[in-house]
């Protein structure tokens, strides 16, 4: 620690007082006692202090150059201002005491101001004329440090501020700025064409817009709406004045359109619907025409009516009614998002079967009046076993009486005597089942959509028939049917609905159709896959809807007791059936939203290349054996169209990645 000796200072008390003013010294401290400091200034300067037991503290005081006594001694004001504690004068005395106390106790304003030093405490008093004091306390308490004080007093109209005097009399030089006064009035503005709340209100929303941008600043003026007169009232600076009866002046114009009608041409929504919604929503309670206040004592009725040539609205309203008409229409009348489905139908199945079965049959000589020993399900059994044996009897085709798969008949046959057979029938069959759809639909947004693809199937319904009595008719007979076509093939019915971001609402129905190879039922047999469901998918995503894993093995076994138990010999007494279907079925869906007219030309430039590619590869040109004909295939696109698509696709991508 360096800190001034008292050799130094005792020879500064020494000289003359010319002298000693005209010395100098550099003081440096380095984490130096407080009361130390305090000494070396007394001794320096020659003055008394008295100390608060409160000040204590670890000063650093770092000089450069040489410095004055008196120049010193401001500088240990300093040091004090920076710690926390004040020099108060009291006569011959000098009390230090923390600055939390200061206000409480007389300082340098009873001296000449012009002899106060910055750091010195000082209380004054500022009569303020033009504005008032008490509303000053907020806007200038901020800059008062925590030990000053400021307060107003009302009566008088006058500020009361406590603290060093630099702080002061900076805090003087804002109230003269502040104290202004000004030349508010008021002014009636009478209206012609505008309505008075409607001027209001368009130019304080203006007026918050630009105190918002200013960050508060300017006040701007004051307007009030008179009803009974039509009139806007303003009060406020004269500059602020003047800016609203220019603003009012301009507004308070007559419609560029004639009258009070307006024709409105839609380009997106039906007219027809709109208009019946506009008037629902415009008319009064007792459903006639929706009236509003025009000029002072006068109501003007609102109508609303469609041209569904030119898909307008033709509108008869007020100014003020028709600005709110406008303003619905504008956020109705837009493009609706749509939405491109692609639902995935995958579906592979296999069908195995196995018969083998053995039928007896005793008879007499040639077969005839057969008997049967066995008959099991499945089997032909023993009816017109002889004609198929021998070349069949009467005029039954023999090649009838064959089952399916091979038929082998064994034993003897005899022109006297017993004939006895073996019919051994035996089957097997595998067939498998690839299906693969893809259905696309394409909607706008919460609006139903429905493709089907298939054909119309007949089925019998009934049949009878009725026989003739007519004379000479001998009886004849008519046969009678009744058949109702159904459709059978693929239908997807879906609504979507697009929420806020990129997620897509669907409601489908789902329903996959198609005729069985199947021949054991009276009529034709059909196949049935519904799906009935309401997902949400995200914008390109792909989510299962629901399928089907099944798998389906019967096993059927016939034997005569006993013998077709028997090792070996059991097989010639026994018919056995196997049959295993498997069926794996999954149904996926996939939505991409189309937000703009580049996406959709996208999307069909993309199927419309992908079908054309498929012809091209069917070896296209001419038509074999047909001189002259050729194989129809879609014409190429422009390639300006597709060109013009993906450009605003990557525009919108870089204004999306921009944002």
């Amino acid at each position: 620690m360096s800190r001034l000796t008292p050799v130094l200072a005792l020879l500064l008390l020494a000289l003359p007082p010319a002298l000693a003013q005209q010395a100098t010294i550099t003081p440096n401290y380095k984490d130096a006692d407080i009361r130390q400091v305090i000494e070396a200034v007394g001794e320096v300067t020659g003055r008394n202090f008295v100390l608060d037991p409160r000040v204590r503290a670890q000063v650093t005081m770092i000089s450069a150059s040489p410095m004055s006594p008196d120049a010193f001694y401001e500088a240990f004001l300093s040091i004090l201002a920076v710690y926390g504690f004040v020099a108060v004068p009291s006569g011959e005395i000098i009390r230090i005491i923390p600055d939390a106390n200061a206000r409480q106790v007389p300082g340098a304003e009873l001296g000449d101001p012009r002899d106060w030093r910055p750091d010195d405490l000082v209380t004054q008093v500022i009569a303020v004329r033009k504005v008032a004091a008490a509303q000053l306390v907020p806007i200038l308490r901020p800059l008062i440090p925590q030990f000053g004080h400021l307060a107003a007093h009302p009566p008088s109209n006058v500020l009361i501020i406590s603290d060093r005097a630099a702080n002061v009399e900076r805090m003087s030089r804002i109230i003269r700025r502040i104290d202004q006064s000004g030349d508010d009035d008021v002014e009636v503005i009478r209206l012609e064409f505008a309505t008075a709340n409607e001027i209001v209100r368009v130019i304080q929303t203006l007026n918050q817009g630009a105190q918002q941008a200013e960050g508060g600043g300017v006040p701007r003026a004051t307007l009030v709406a008179d009803d009974r007169s039509n009139s806007v009232l303003v009060s406020g600076d004269r500059t602020e004045r003047l800016r609203a009866r220019t603003l009012i002046t301009w507004l308070d114009t007559p419609l560029e359109e004639i009258g009070d009608t307006q024709v409105r041409y839609l380009r997106y929504t039906d007219a027809t619907d709109l208009a019946s919604r506009l008037q629902a929503q415009f008319a009064d309670s007792n459903g006639r025409g929706a009236t509003a206040e025009g000029p002072p004592g006068t109501a003007v009725a609102v109508n609303i009516w469609a041209d569904e040539a030119t898909n307008a609205l033709i509108i008869t309203a007020p100014p003020r009614r028709m600005r709110s008409i406008m303003s619905v229409i504008d956020k109705l009348d837009i493009r609706r998002l749509q939405v491109l489905v692609e639902a995935i139908i995958v579906e592979v199945s296999s069908d195995r079967a196995a018969d083998l079965g053995v039928t007896w049959a005793i008879a007499d000589a040639d077969l005839q009046n057969a008997v049967g020993v066995t008959n099991f399900p499945g089997t032909r059994g023993v009816v017109g076993l002889g004609g198929a044996l021998i070349g069949g009897a009467g005029t039954t085709n023999p090649a009838s009486l064959i089952g399916s798969g091979m038929t082998v008949g064994v034993g003897r046959v005899s022109g006297s005597g017993t004939s006895f057979v073996a019919l051994i029938e035996a089957l097997e069959a595998d067939s498998n089942t690839n299906l693969l759809g893809t259905p696309i639909l394409v909607t706008m947004d919460n609006e139903e959509a429905e493709i089907r693809v298939g054909q119309q199937v007949p089925f019998v319904t009934g049949q009878f028939t009725s026989t003739g009595t007519q004379t000479g008719t001998g009886g004849v007979v008519n046969p009678f049917q009744t058949i109702q076509r159904e459709q059978v093939g693929l239908l997807l019915k879906l609504t979507p609905k697009i929420n806020e971001g990129n997620a897509v609402r669907l409601k489908i129905e789902q329903e996959i159709s198609s005729v069985s190879e199947t021949t054991q039922a009276v009529d034709l047999v059909t196949n049935n896959r519904n799906i009935n469901t309401t997902v949400i998918v995200e914008d390109g995503g792909i989510l299962v809807l629901g399928g089907l894993l099944q798998e389906d093995l019967r096993e059927t076994q016939s034997r005569v007791p006993v013998l077709g138990s028997l090792p070996l010999v059991g097989a010639l007494f026994r018919a056995s059936s196997v049959n295993k279907v498997k069926t794996n079925l999954m149904v996926f869906i996939r939505p991409t939203i189309l937000r703009d007219d580049a996406q959709v030309a996208f999307e069909t430039n993309a199927k419309y290349n992908f079908v054309r590619n498929m012809q091209l590869e069917q070896q296209p040109g001419r038509v074999p054996l047909l001189r002259g004909e050729t194989r129809a295939i879609l014409p190429e696109l422009p390639e300006q169209v597709f060109d013009d698509a993906e450009e605003r696709a990557i525009d919108l991508r870089d204004l999306a990645t921009d944002e």
